[in-house]
């Protein structure tokens, strides 16, 4: 109800006494009760008037409630409604007639509506910020609608229409609802289609860059594969021309090499010998700076590859003191080799690669040492961790020459088998048939500036262009034996202080070579019955070291005990009469160290003397160990009539045999020109029928003559085809030695068909090639090889090649 008709109606507005009487009727409706602001209507009959009548005569018969059409409120004057209900005696069943209904009528209950004001109060809340128009209306009679709330101004605008439920089936109603002003903007509606435009604009970008992206990325695959293949079609050139530039360079180089080897064989004076030797020299630089060079290019192209022989690792320090002892007199540097005793006799690696790292820290120590000493050392991993901890600065001092040196615990403090605790590391081996070495090149020459240690693994990087033109080298020889240390499963490392010297240590792994198996016992007499078989005949002799070095002295003991001779130690002459004077020592041999013999120059004689004095029935020979043979003369003469027998050091096991065997009477023989001194102990090939297969002819006469020396009946063949005629069952040849690049028919197809035709024997066929970048030893093995020897050779790589297949004539026979 709105504001109007809440208000009490006064009592003189509308007297009852004005009003007309109800006409005479049935029955009548008169309004009871009412509240205050309707009570003008008490006393009004309803059935009086025919809307009214109707009205309350549907709601009795109905049960439900009835509107009145619309019509004027007497105060307000605005439209209003009334709705009446029926009120019955007693509860009805919902389908109760019409009659009962009637019967049970007790009354009638209505109440009168403000449709204005009660549409404004339900709709008050529809508008939000725009202030909405509704208009109500009766629409019972559809072609005059009655409007019941709201203008009947029309408007463009749109109207929504929606029907009105008030429980009356006899009359109907509808609300039509419009904004009074014009719609706003839709602005939510205008930003999210907006938005969704940006999205599917953004998604349709995202889209074609996707595709395009995508078709990028395939022009890219296809470029990549395009430049894959022209980079592999590049390394396969690459490596075809280097093993071309190899072939052609390597063969006329075996044949330079090899006729001065065998011009080093004649009757030549001492001037024709200085140039011999000026020329092979050359010649070996040039063929070392080409393996260098090719060794990198393998590297760079992933095909180095690691043989798995067996051999023994003291042969190779010798060979490596061997090669460097003639540059290490020439400049005064003491040169040592300590092998411990728990590295097992023999090993199984690629001895060659092995040799090639030592060989290449060895000749940086000897390049850039001026004085002082180079030591190289090899012990089991295990030894030196035990000992590194207990290793202390003064020990500095303990060195080969006494002078100071890098600490080794520096060069090997970055190594991973060193770091890691109570775990096994990848690089430690795991089955107790693995060998882990550490080995070490101590040196005191210049050190490496701090500034270049960085780039000092770096392939062709010098550590300063001065040094590179006052030294030479190509720089590769320290990168190439970082590659070769990794695939031997080890690390490499320095420690350097410059003007004090460099440390290089390196680990490697190997098989322990030394087992039970009839092979590997095979093998190892192989091996010792090569040239660096040393005497038995000092088994059991004891002999007696003085040396005032400790480090210099266990290098002595060292090579002297590997002749079987015990080694006992003292550091002065004092000691060492004392040691010779007890009766319960026999000393068949005493070495003396330089230093100790000059620095006790005034007792030496007498230590002579005495010596001569003792009665044991013999006197022990007396050696001493010099770096140069000059300077120990003079004290020779100072001893009266007993004569020093003089070692020149680096010491190695089968110089000390072929000096104490000339000293103890023994005849080892004299050398010709370029000869090795125990050849007359190598005679393997003696007898030997050998077939070499070359298509050039100076590579045949180097060959032969090489073999011819170590007493071979040697056969040349000029092609493959003449080979398997040669080889075909049954011959009489014991090996051959096969080149690879021939016309016609390559060394590879003419091995092939000679094994085919084996049935019973098998001849050891070795690879004989300059192309050191295709014929690896694998790729021999492959195609039936045995082994193979690189040109440009020398003749005791042939004989050391083939002592690995053939026995010596007395083992033969027996």
């Amino acid at each position: 109800m709105d504001s109007f008709e809440q208000n009490p109606v006064h009592k003189d507005d509308n007297a009852p006494k004005a009003l007309e009487p109800s006409p005479i009727q049935e029955e009548y409706a008169p309004v009871i009760f009412a509240q205050d602001t309707v009570a003008h209507v008490v006393s009004l009959d309803l059935l009086s008037g025919n809307e009214d009548r109707e009205n309350v005569l549907r709601a009795r018969a109905s049960g439900k409630g009835v509107l009145t059409a619309p019509f004027r409120l007497l105060k307000t004057k605005r439209l209003g409604v009334i709705l009446t209900f029926a009120v019955y005696k007693t509860d009805l069943p919902s389908n109760a007639t019409p009659n009962e209904r009637i019967q049970a009528t007790d009354g009638y209950l209505g109440g009168i509506f403000d449709i204005e004001s009660l549409v404004e109060k339900l709709l008050q809340q529809l508008a939000s910020k725009q202030t909405i128009l509704v208009n109500v209306y009766d629409t019972t009679n559809q072609s005059h609608p009655i409007s019941m709330y709201g203008s009947n101004v029309s408007d463009d605008g749109l109207e929504h229409v929606s029907a009105l439920n008030l429980e009356d089936p006899f009359r109907k109603h509808e609300m039509r609802c419009r904004f009074k002003q014009k719609p706003p903007w839709p602005w939510l509606a205008i930003t999210t289609s907006i938005g969704i435009l940006v999205i599917a604009l953004l998604i349709g970008y995202i889209f074609h860059a996707t595709m395009n992206r995508i078709a990028k990325v395939e022009d890219d695959y296809h470029e990549m594969k395009e430049l894959i293949k022209r980079a592999e079609a590049a390394d396969v050139a690459k490596s075809q021309f280097l093993a071309t530039v190899s072939h052609e360079i390597r063969t006329p180089m075996n044949g330079v090499l090899g006729m001065l080897h065998m011009l080093m064989d004649t009757d030549l004076d001492a001037t024709q010998q200085d140039y011999v030797r000026t020329a092979q020299d050359s010649g070996k630089a040039l063929v070392s700076l080409i393996n260098e060079v090719l060794d990198q290019a393998k590297i760079e192209s992933g095909k180095i590859e690691l043989e798995a022989v067996q051999f023994d690792l003291r042969a190779i320090m010798d060979d490596v003191l061997a090669l460097f002892s003639g540059e290490a007199h020439e400049k005064g540097i003491e040169l040592a080799v300590y092998v411990s005793d728990g590295v097992p006799e023999m090993l199984i690696g690629d001895p060659g690669r092995f040799r090639q790292i030592i060989t290449n820290l060895m000749g940086n120590s000897i390049k850039f040492t001026k004085k002082g000493h180079i030591f190289l050392t090899v012990h089991p991993v295990e030894e030196v961790m035990d000992s590194i901890d207990v290793e202390t600065e003064s020990s500095s001092r303990n060195t080969l020459s006494g002078l100071p040196v890098a600490d080794r615990r520096r060069s090997c403090a970055g190594f991973k088998i060193f770091n890691c605790e109570g775990s096994s590391h990848p690089l430690s081996p795991s089955s107790s048939d693995l060998i882990n070495l550490i080995v070490s090149v101590e040196d005191t020459g210049e050190g490496i500036p701090l500034e270049a240690q960085p780039r000092v693994f770096t392939p062709f990087m010098q550590v300063d262009p001065s040094i590179s033109r006052k030294y030479g080298g190509t720089g590769i020889g320290l990168s190439i034996s970082k590659c070769l240390v990794g695939l031997m499963n080890g690390e490499i490392g320095f420690a350097s202080i410059p003007d004090i010297g460099s440390t290089f240590t390196f680990t490697a792994v190997f098989s322990n070579g030394s087992s039970n198996s009839n092979d590997s016992k095979q093998q190892k007499q192989r091996i010792k019955n090569q040239c660096h078989t040393t005497p038995s005949e000092f088994q059991h002799m004891t002999a007696l070291v003085v040396d005032p070095k400790p480090v210099r002295a266990k290098v002595s003991r060292y090579q002297i005990q590997r002749l079987g001779i015990h080694v006992e130690l003292v550091s002065d002459l004092n000691q060492g009469l004392s040691s010779i004077s007890n009766e319960n020592r026999v000393f068949k041999m005493v070495f003396v160290e330089q230093e100790a013999w000059d620095k006790e120059s005034s007792i030496s004689a007498h230590f002579v003397n005495s010596i001569q004095k003792i009665e044991l029935g013999f006197s022990p020979v007396l050696f001493l160990l010099g770096n140069s043979l000059s300077s120990s003369r003079t004290n020779t003469a100072t001893s009266g009539a007993y004569t020093l027998s003089i070692i020149t050091k680096p010491l190695k096991a089968s110089m000390l045999a072929a000096s104490l065997q000339r000293a103890m009477g023994g005849n080892t023989g004299n050398p010709r020109n370029g000869e090795h001194p125990s050849l007359s102990l190598c005679n393997h090939l003696v007898g030997r029928k050998i077939l070499i297969v070359d298509d050039n002819r100076v590579n045949l006469i180097v060959a032969a003559a090489a073999l011819r020396k170590y007493g071979a009946e040697v056969i040349s063949a000029d092609s493959g085809k003449k080979a398997i005629k040669l080889l075909k069952p049954p011959h009489q040849f014991d090996a051959c030695f096969m080149d690879i690049q021939m016309p016609e028919m390559d060394g590879f197809e003419a091995t092939k068909r000679i094994r085919d035709m084996e049935s019973n024997g098998h001849i050891p066929i070795l690879a004989m090639t300059a192309d050191v970048i295709q014929a690896t030893y694998e790729e021999c093995q492959r195609w039936g090889m045995d082994g193979y020897v690189s040109k440009p050779f020398e003749a005791e790589q042939l004989y050391q090649e083939l002592s690995r297949f053939l026995q010596p004539p007395s083992t033969a026979n027996s």
